[in-house]
């Protein structure tokens, strides 16, 4: 996908990168696209243990690790599994690769977070600028770790977790240091 893009990459040009012969790759899968579905699968699955996870963070959980300086736990070990995974997401989530993953990532992840620190009254009862705000604030999430993987994932998990935070909370006019 990094060099050609998936459109242009065939099962012969993946068995032979793989040293695999045809007869192989089609007893695992039906076609190119059967594979790209599993490994995303893999990815979305191994999210959705952290997703549950994120049921429980509350508002109240991350004003106190912000003022305590401090990464939220929950954020550092998404984002060391997003750096296990960021040869695979630099791919997939690139030009070449399937625009169908970011907004399934976005909605796995980055809605999912906003959606429980929000107060409760707006999780029960979510106006049109409820729905604008959740995806105001997911698409940003997305647009952080896309940025992080791009770059080459150079911050530490806990510096992410930390900037993540911290983009959150930040005010219009607000100082944009860490």
């Amino acid at each position: 996908m990094e060099e050609r893009g998936f459109d242009a990459i065939t099962v012969n040009d993946l068995c032979e990168r793989a040293d695999l012969n045809r007869g192989t790759f089609y007893n695992h899968f039906n076609d190119k696209e059967h594979l790209l579905a599993m490994l995303e699968d893999e990815v979305m699955a191994d999210i959705g243990l952290l997703q549950g996870r994120m049921h429980d963070i509350t508002l109240a959980d991350m004003l106190a690790y912000r003022v305590a300086k401090r990464p939220l736990p929950l954020l550092v070990e998404l984002f060391d599994y997003l750096r296990e995974q960021s040869d695979f997401l630099h791919a997939v989530l690139g030009p070449g690769g399937d625009a169908r993953f970011g907004p399934r990532l976005r909605e796995a992840v980055c809605e999912n977070l906003v959606q429980n620190i929000l107060h409760e009254k707006y999780r029960q009862n979510p106006t049109a600028f409820v729905e604008y705000y959740v995806a105001f604030y997911a698409a940003a999430y997305l647009g952080i770790i896309a940025c992080w993987i791009e770059r080459g994932t150079p911050e530490s998990s806990e510096v992410m977790a930390n900037i993540a935070m911290r983009l959150f909370f930040i005010k219009p006019g607000e100082s944009i240091e860490l």
